[in-house]
């Protein structure tokens, strides 16, 4: 089962964090990778890493804000797989430098680089490999959300957490639009990972601390845990998922 053999998969941000994880798990289940990266020397470090583990892997050192380098950078991944793109996950979605800020203490300049990243930049890699998916009949678009989309938290991420809520609004209509040529468009709402905690001030790492004792499951969320769920809601048998958004948070929040 989620065989992916026959797929070629973009993970974007997939130079660190969750989407090593995801990039990892999808290799794993036999699909060519494409690892995205603003950072070109991550994409290449992760990459490296999976072609030595067997896999067909190639580095994309793309900015998925600008719409002529996702285009151009699509372009040059699958003539070098010799494979078109059919499961794209929007996984970048970490501002560079972002730290936790509350909205009254955040300048109005500082607003757009989340709407930037986790809207326009999940639509511009989703317009760039929808309508071959659509051609062939086949697709996944698979977009990785917070639950800081849904649930109002108060330790300073109110932007990040509305252009979460807009990517997984047009992911529900998305859906709908394509559902008759055999593609399925899903969010994966997380909730804390493990790599969270020690990239914020001390004061914030108290408030996550304290959340992460209310998971029920007793642990944080890791990069396999999102790359196990990716890889399902990207095979075939997942076909009659679509439109859907999933909570991975180890029942911290249930809807």
């Amino acid at each position: 089962m989620f065989d992916l053999s026959a797929h070629t998969a973009l993970v974007t941000g997939a130079g660190q964090g969750v989407g090593v994880g995801i990039a990892r798990v999808l290799a794993h289940q036999g699909a060519s990778v494409a690892v995205n990266d603003v950072a070109l020397e991550r994409a290449e470090a992760v990459a490296g890493e999976l072609r030595r583990g067997g896999a067909r892997a190639v580095a994309a050192g793309f900015d998925v804000t600008d719409p002529g380098a996702v285009t151009t950078g699509v372009a040059e991944l699958e003539t070098e797989l010799g494979m078109p793109v059919d499961i794209l996950v929007n996984n970048a979605g970490v501002p560079v430098g972002m730290t936790p800020a509350k909205f009254r203490d955040m300048e109005p300049g500082a607003w757009a680089q989340y709407v930037d990243l986790n809207l326009y930049g999940s639509l511009h890699c989703i317009h760039a490999v929808i309508d071959g998916m659509a051609e062939r009949r086949w697709g996944r678009v698979i977009q990785i959300s917070s639950g800081a989309g849904r649930s109002g938290l108060a330790f300073g991420v109110s932007l990040y957490g509305a252009s979460k809520s807009a990517a997984e609004g047009f992911i529900r209509h998305l859906a709908q639009e394509v559902a008759r040529r055999g593609i399925t468009a899903n969010s994966i709402a997380l909730g804390l990972m493990d790599n969270a905690i020690p990239e914020v001030d001390a004061d914030t790492a108290d408030v996550l601390s304290g959340i992460a004792r209310q998971v029920p499951v007793g642990r944080l969320g890791t990069p396999e845990d999102v790359g196990a769920a990716v890889a399902f809601v990207a095979s075939d048998e997942a076909s009659w998922l679509t439109g859907q958004t999933i909570d991975l948070n180890g029942g911290q929040t249930t809807h």
